[in-house]
């Protein structure tokens, strides 16, 4: 037993040795997730805690699951749970559907030149911050110097107020992402399109297939694959929410945090406004717990349906 032991050890050793270059490579990514996402895990006691920062994680009274209780029983988890995986669904199903829009209507354009120049503009969006995307939405939707605030007064509208209006943002912010993120997440399915056969398609054309035949039996079909890793991969942060966006846009009007309020903004002014380090703790706890059982059940979902399309 001893011997097998450490035949496979060496044998270990051998193999790194034989893929050194590998293995290097694979270094930084290793060291990554040691430093970000294995080394802080001991602060999830954080959690179970009533933190003081004079005494330190471990040496602050244990009060159990009290945290959750206390955020279960107020209401705010619910709310906070519903806002974000609802804005997530919106994301990714809206998101993925105009990607793979873009996309074909792309792969149809025959000019290389405007073909270039569309996937540019298309992509800049995404490289711009959060900041300037807040400052951008609220140059337009100011109420006393916005755009189309100014735009609709002149047309006779009456003012409108949209930063005291939560039932407003629930169309306004998935519309900001998706003008943000088309682009850049239509490049995959692009790069897929490219991928499939040029002969089959050039056949479907010789046997008087028109466009929306050729996109509806060809590309569609080839792209299964690739709409459901994507899919699988984004279900896996759908009850994380996008910070810079939400937080930038909103700011701290707590008029719209009934419609707007998500785990990420309220863990950070839990942790950075009003220091309560322990609730803060337990939601994003609860957050990583459903996000992991939710990515699992749908992986076992896909698994018994197609074993070739889930993830393991």
């Amino acid at each position: 037993m001893k011997s097998k032991k450490i035949s496979k050890m060496g044998d270990f050793f051998h193999n790194l040795y034989k893929y050194r270059t590998l293995t290097l490579m694979c270094i930084p990514a290793v060291a990554f997730f040691f430093l970000f996402n294995y080394m802080p895990m001991p602060g999830i006691y954080v959690a179970f805690v009533n933190y003081n920062m004079k005494k330190g994680i471990f040496g602050s009274p244990f009060i159990g699951l009290k945290n959750f209780e206390f955020m279960a029983a107020s209401g705010k988890l619910w709310e906070l749970t519903k806002n974000t995986i609802l804005y997530n669904i919106v994301f990714i199903v809206l998101g993925n559907i105009c990607a793979i829009a873009t996309a074909i209507l792309l792969n149809e354009i025959r000019s290389r030149y405007f073909k270039k120049v569309s996937q540019t503009l298309m992509l800049l969006p995404h490289f711009i911050s959060h900041v300037l995307v807040g400052l951008l939405v609220f140059n337009l939707l100011n109420s006393d110097t916005g755009l189309i605030c100014r735009i609709l007064t002149s047309l006779g509208h009456e003012k409108w107020l949209p930063y005291t209006d939560p039932k407003v943002w629930p169309i306004i912010i998935p519309l900001v992402n998706l003008w943000q993120n088309v682009g850049y997440d239509s490049i995959v399915y692009f790069a897929a399109i490219c991928g499939i056969d040029a002969e089959m398609i050039e056949a479907a054309k010789v046997d008087g297939a028109n466009g929306f035949q050729r996109i509806r039996y060809i590309l569609l079909p080839s792209l299964k694959p690739t709409i459901i890793i994507l899919l699988l991969f984004s279900l896996g942060g759908i009850i994380k929410g996008n910070f810079g966006l939400f937080y930038n846009i909103i700011g701290a009007n707590s008029i719209l945090f009934p419609t707007t309020d998500i785990i990420e903004t309220f863990v950070y002014r839990s942790t950075m406004k009003d220091f309560n380090f322990s609730t803060a703790s337990a939601v994003g706890l609860y957050q990583s717990l459903v996000g992991f059982i939710m990515v699992m059940g749908v992986n076992f979902t896909v698994k018994k349906i197609d074993p070739e399309y889930s993830l393991f």
